[in-house]
């Protein structure tokens, strides 16, 4: 019997912490959606995916408290500003950096992607990464995340 206390006070800790990272997915979840307008199609307790427009889903994925990201993608290889306005605003919901900083730098690290297929723009606790790819399927894709990480510098 004295065995099984430990066990069950292990066990309630790790049901306790799945439950608080649960939430904190649900905060972000909501933190995006209030940002963007985008619609949420899939929620799950470390993962959703949105609507943002015809042409344009955000995912996100929740790393626990601090380090989650955000990616866009979007049908075509010149994003509007519509775009980089929405990621900016999600970076935003999920980083606490400011909208207009993740903006600038998702431009600047699309406009390199467009020459190098990949580049990265380093900001203080993120990353701001993009990509330019043709799939054989959809055609042109661009893709940018925001990514958390613990250098807060």
């Amino acid at each position: 019997m004295r065995a099984l206390i430990p066990f069950l006070a292990l066990s309630c800790l790790v049901a306790a912490s799945g439950s608080a990272r649960a939430q904190s997915c649900e905060t972000l979840i909501d933190r995006v959606t209030s940002e963007t307008a985008a619609q949420a199609t899939e929620r799950r307790s470390d993962y959703a995916s949105f609507t943002a427009s015809p042409d344009m889903t955000l995912t996100l994925a929740c790393g626990g408290p601090d380090f989650s990201s955000v990616g866009a993608q979007y049908r075509g290889a010149n994003p509007p500003d519509a775009y980089y306005d929405t990621f900016g605003h999600a970076g935003h919901a999920v980083t606490g950096i400011d909208a207009q900083v993740i903006t600038e730098a998702a431009h600047k690290a699309q406009a390199a992607a467009i020459r190098l297929r990949h580049s990265n723009v380093d900001l203080g606790g993120a990353r701001i990464t993009c990509s330019a790819m043709v799939s054989p399927d959809k055609g042109p894709l661009t893709l940018c995340a925001v990514i958390e990480h613990s250098d807060r510098s």
